[in-house]
Protein backbone atom coordinates (compact mmCIF):
# COMPACT_ATOMS: atom_id res chain seq x y z
CA UNK A 1 0.00 0.00 0.00
CA UNK A 2 3.16 2.41 0.87
CA UNK A 3 4.34 2.36 -2.26
CA UNK A 4 0.89 2.93 -4.53
CA UNK A 5 0.68 6.13 -2.58
CA UNK A 6 4.72 6.93 -3.22
CA UNK A 7 3.61 6.13 -7.05
CA UNK A 8 0.38 8.64 -7.21
CA UNK A 9 2.68 11.40 -5.97
CA UNK A 10 2.36 13.63 -9.35
CA UNK A 11 6.12 14.28 -10.24
CA UNK A 12 7.21 17.38 -12.57
CA UNK A 13 10.27 19.65 -13.38
CA UNK A 14 9.19 22.43 -11.03
CA UNK A 15 8.35 19.91 -8.17
CA UNK A 16 11.83 18.11 -8.68
CA UNK A 17 13.32 21.61 -8.32
CA UNK A 18 11.73 22.72 -5.45
CA UNK A 19 11.82 19.28 -3.15
CA UNK A 20 15.65 18.67 -4.26
CA UNK A 21 16.88 22.48 -3.18
CA UNK A 22 14.35 22.22 0.10
CA UNK A 23 15.75 18.84 1.42
CA UNK A 24 19.15 20.03 0.65
CA UNK A 25 18.42 23.28 2.57
CA UNK A 26 17.29 21.38 5.80
CA UNK A 27 21.26 19.55 5.29
CA UNK A 28 21.62 15.24 5.61
CA UNK A 29 20.57 15.25 8.93
CA UNK A 30 18.74 18.62 9.54
CA UNK A 31 21.58 20.85 10.70
CA UNK A 32 19.59 23.52 9.42
CA UNK A 33 17.41 23.17 12.81
CA UNK A 34 20.45 22.94 14.79
CA UNK A 35 22.06 26.17 13.01
CA UNK A 36 18.50 28.01 13.33
CA UNK A 37 18.87 26.67 17.16
CA UNK A 38 22.12 28.32 17.85
CA UNK A 39 20.85 31.63 16.00
CA UNK A 40 18.31 31.97 18.61
CA UNK A 41 20.31 31.39 21.50
CA UNK A 42 21.93 34.77 20.43
CA UNK A 43 18.93 37.36 21.22
CA UNK A 44 17.43 36.97 24.66
CA UNK A 45 13.80 37.24 23.17
CA UNK A 46 14.54 33.71 21.09
CA UNK A 47 17.05 32.41 23.74
CA UNK A 48 14.76 29.76 25.30
CA UNK A 49 13.22 29.29 22.05
CA UNK A 50 16.99 28.47 20.47
CA UNK A 51 17.41 26.00 23.54
CA UNK A 52 14.37 23.89 22.76
CA UNK A 53 15.22 23.84 19.12
CA UNK A 54 18.78 22.43 19.90
CA UNK A 55 17.10 20.05 22.59
CA UNK A 56 14.50 18.84 20.27
CA UNK A 57 17.47 18.26 17.92
CA UNK A 58 19.47 16.13 19.94
CA UNK A 59 16.39 14.23 21.67
CA UNK A 60 15.19 13.15 17.70
CA UNK A 61 18.93 12.21 16.91
CA UNK A 62 19.02 9.44 19.57
CA UNK A 63 15.62 8.80 19.64
CA UNK A 64 15.05 8.89 15.99
CA UNK A 65 18.56 8.73 14.33
CA UNK A 66 20.68 6.38 16.97
CA UNK A 67 17.49 3.84 18.52
CA UNK A 68 14.64 3.63 16.18
CA UNK A 69 16.57 3.49 12.99
CA UNK A 70 18.77 0.59 14.42
CA UNK A 71 16.07 -1.13 16.09
CA UNK A 72 13.50 -1.61 13.13
CA UNK A 73 16.24 -1.68 10.25
CA UNK A 74 13.55 -0.64 8.02
CA UNK A 75 15.12 -0.97 3.96
CA UNK A 76 14.25 2.64 2.36
CA UNK A 77 11.86 2.78 -1.12
CA UNK A 78 14.37 3.37 -3.63
CA UNK A 79 16.62 0.08 -1.82
CA UNK A 80 13.73 -1.95 -2.47
CA UNK A 81 12.76 -0.24 -6.17
CA UNK A 82 16.11 0.94 -7.84
CA UNK A 83 14.52 0.90 -11.20
CA UNK A 84 12.63 4.59 -9.72
CA UNK A 85 14.20 7.31 -11.10
CA UNK A 86 16.21 9.26 -8.72
CA UNK A 87 17.05 12.72 -7.64
CA UNK A 88 19.19 12.52 -5.31
CA UNK A 89 21.75 9.60 -4.07
CA UNK A 90 20.29 7.34 -2.12
CA UNK A 91 20.83 7.48 1.46
CA UNK A 92 22.35 4.55 3.13
CA UNK A 93 20.84 4.91 6.80
CA UNK A 94 17.90 3.22 7.15
CA UNK A 95 14.39 4.55 6.21
CA UNK A 96 12.22 4.33 10.04
CA UNK A 97 11.48 6.76 11.20
CA UNK A 98 12.41 10.09 8.80
CA UNK A 99 14.69 11.71 10.52
CA UNK A 100 14.12 14.90 8.36
CA UNK A 101 10.89 14.70 9.25
CA UNK A 102 11.70 14.31 12.74
CA UNK A 103 14.08 17.29 12.94
CA UNK A 104 11.74 19.34 10.97
CA UNK A 105 8.56 19.00 13.17
CA UNK A 106 10.42 18.73 16.58
CA UNK A 107 12.25 22.45 15.70
CA UNK A 108 8.92 23.59 14.32
CA UNK A 109 6.80 22.26 17.54
CA UNK A 110 9.75 24.22 19.99
CA UNK A 111 9.38 27.13 17.87
CA UNK A 112 5.08 27.04 18.40
CA UNK A 113 5.56 26.82 21.76
CA UNK A 114 7.19 30.24 22.21
CA UNK A 115 6.02 32.04 19.39
CA UNK A 116 2.86 30.90 17.93
CA UNK A 117 3.16 32.78 14.51
CA UNK A 118 6.36 31.91 14.14
CA UNK A 119 5.94 28.15 14.75
CA UNK A 120 2.73 28.22 12.25
CA UNK A 121 5.52 29.04 9.46
CA UNK A 122 7.53 26.25 10.64
CA UNK A 123 5.09 23.63 11.14
CA UNK A 124 4.25 24.29 7.24
CA UNK A 125 7.74 24.58 6.31
CA UNK A 126 8.14 20.78 8.04
CA UNK A 127 5.01 19.53 6.45
CA UNK A 128 6.81 20.10 3.38
CA UNK A 129 10.15 18.82 4.54
CA UNK A 130 8.22 15.36 5.54
CA UNK A 131 6.35 15.53 2.09
CA UNK A 132 9.63 15.89 0.18
CA UNK A 133 11.43 12.70 1.75
CA UNK A 134 7.66 10.97 0.21
CA UNK A 135 8.33 13.09 -3.08
CA UNK A 136 12.48 11.77 -3.76
CA UNK A 137 11.33 8.91 -2.57
CA UNK A 138 13.62 7.58 0.29
CA UNK A 139 10.98 7.22 2.74
CA UNK A 140 7.34 5.22 3.17
CA UNK A 141 4.56 7.31 4.28
CA UNK A 142 4.67 5.68 7.71
CA UNK A 143 8.43 6.76 8.10
CA UNK A 144 7.23 10.42 7.85
CA UNK A 145 4.18 10.03 9.80
CA UNK A 146 6.69 8.30 12.98
CA UNK A 147 9.03 11.03 12.17
CA UNK A 148 6.22 13.48 12.42
CA UNK A 149 4.98 12.23 15.92
CA UNK A 150 9.02 11.80 17.23
CA UNK A 151 9.77 15.38 16.37
CA UNK A 152 6.11 16.99 17.98
CA UNK A 153 6.82 14.63 21.23
CA UNK A 154 10.54 15.85 21.10
CA UNK A 155 9.69 19.82 20.48
CA UNK A 156 7.04 19.41 23.50
CA UNK A 157 9.52 18.12 25.45
CA UNK A 158 12.12 19.71 24.47
CA UNK A 159 9.89 23.30 25.17
CA UNK A 160 8.58 22.21 27.93
CA UNK A 161 12.32 21.35 29.86
CA UNK A 162 13.54 24.48 28.69
CA UNK A 163 10.74 26.22 30.39
CA UNK A 164 11.28 24.69 33.84
CA UNK A 165 15.34 24.68 33.90
CA UNK A 166 15.13 28.75 32.93
CA UNK A 167 12.25 29.22 35.67
CA UNK A 168 14.84 27.89 37.96
CA UNK A 169 17.84 29.18 36.42
CA UNK A 170 18.24 33.33 36.57
CA UNK A 171 21.45 33.48 33.55
CA UNK A 172 19.29 32.40 31.33
CA UNK A 173 17.41 35.93 31.30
Amino acid sequence: MEFSILYAIPRNAFLDSFFLALTKLVGSYGQLWLILGIVLLLFKKTRKTGAAVIVSFIAVFIVGQVFLKGLFSRMRPCQIDQTFPMLIQSPTSNSFPSTHTGFSFGGATAIYKNHKKAGIAALIFAALVGFSRLYLFVHFPTDVLVGMIVGIVMGILSAKLIDREMERDECYR
